[in-house]
């Protein structure tokens, strides 16, 4: 690398001439050499928010709604393995059995997962890489060992399973979800802030309030990995007005704020939001002004701490997409969230027993706090 000096474009041009004397040397590995050196530019950042999205490539039998994989989520997710990896906590266990190799192979929600092609998921209490092999992406397919614990019976086995494509169910891909549950409370499972889902989610409110007078609502957002800060900061302007949601800074310390849109109309009932590690991004925005403004209560687990910043696209002139912030994020109080995150004001943790046996001990959490 040559010296840099902070002046931009001065080393910009030292760099391009130090590169180009490098790649001269081997003209058959430049494309390669420019994806990694690219790649590791991105890495360097120590970003979760910056990616260069290039080479894009689907399964040939792939059709609209499939999922690839093993087939399996567990209690540590994507979002943790790639941003946070230190709020994930052991023991690791399978959540959902999606369908796919892990479904053929007889595993089941509430399998405890001791290992990983041999590795232990976790050491001395903290998350190791070996999770990520879980969570394959096209067009990788090394088959994945797994040495898995049922407590129910006290058996031990391993299963090897191999990504693929599987059919997921459709339900699960709706972006908001809802239902009235006992005493005339409302819940809505908003999977991600994408376009038009704040709006989505107040309609849902909105039906389900026709004809009887609710009590309260749980908004579930586990796993719910981000989307559009917009989206957030006006589903919360249905709970409060006249509150700043969050703060948008430049590395010097100067901040722009995000404010809730008065102009919508506020729900006017009490709130218990659920969240887990696999709430992240735009979700830990939603999450942090309910807790720092006391807009309602959190119940679950403590979110997924990856939230750097709003994330700008750039279309580079070989037609791949660059993503990094120019903004970093504080909540309403101006803290911290990235590589932190927000945590409940109820912790009610999903156990392998719970996921065993179908319970949701966060729900019955939260359903008993609006009874009160």
């Amino acid at each position: 690398m040559p010296a840099l000096t902070g002046d931009r474009k001065a080393d910009w041009a030292a760099f391009e001439t130090v590169y180009r004397k490098v790649t001269d040397q081997v003209p058959d590995l430049r494309d390669k050499l420019a994806v990694v050196t690219l790649e590791a530019i991105v890495a360097g950042l120590g970003d979760n928010h910056a990616h260069w999205v290039h080479d894009v490539k689907r399964p040939p039998d792939y059709y609209d709604g499939d999922g690839y994989g093993l087939g399996l989520q567990a209690n540590v997710n994507g979002p943790q393995v790639d941003g946070n990896p230190g709020v994930a906590l052991p023991p690791l266990f399978v959540t959902t059995v999606q369908g796919g190799a892990a479904q053929a192979a007889g595993v089941r929600a509430g399998d405890i997962i001791e290992s990983i092609n041999g590795s232990a998921p976790f050491i001395d209490g903290k998350a190791t890489p070996a999770i990520a092999a879980l969570y394959p992406q096209y067009p990788r397919a090394r088959p994945v060992r797994l040495r898995l614990l049922r407590q129910s019976t006290g058996r031990r086995w391993s299963v090897t399973l191999k990504p693929g494509l599987f059919q997921q169910d459709l339900a699960a891909l709706q972006v908001v979800r809802s239902k009235l549950l006992e005493d005339d409370i409302a819940y809505v499972r908003l999977a991600g802030f994408a376009p038009d889902s704040a709006d989505r989610v107040l309609k849902a409110i909105s039906r389900l309030r026709t004809g009887r007078t609710l009590a309260g609502v749980v908004l579930d957002l586990r796993g719910n990995g981000g989307g559009s800060p917009v989206e957030a900061t006006r589903l919360l302007s249905a709970f409060a007005h006249g509150k700043v949601t969050a703060y948008q800074c430049t590395v010097d310390g100067k901040c722009e704020t995000s404010r809730t849109d008065d102009t919508v109309e506020l729900v006017d009932l009490p709130l218990v939001a659920l969240t887990d590690r696999g709430c992240a991004s735009a979700c830990e925005h939603f999450s942090s002004a309910v807790k720092d403004l006391r807009i309602g209560r959190l119940v679950g687990t403590r979110t997924a701490g990856v939230i750097s910043g709003p994330a700008q696209p750039y279309l580079l002139s070989n037609n791949t997409i660059l993503t990094f912030p120019a903004r970093h994020h504080l909540g309403p109080d101006r803290e911290v969230i990235d590589r932190i995150g927000v945590p409940p004001d109820h912790y009610v943790p999903l156990t392998p027993e719970d996921a065993a046996a179908v319970r949701d001990p966060a729900l019955a959490k939260a359903l008993t706090l609006l009874h009160k």
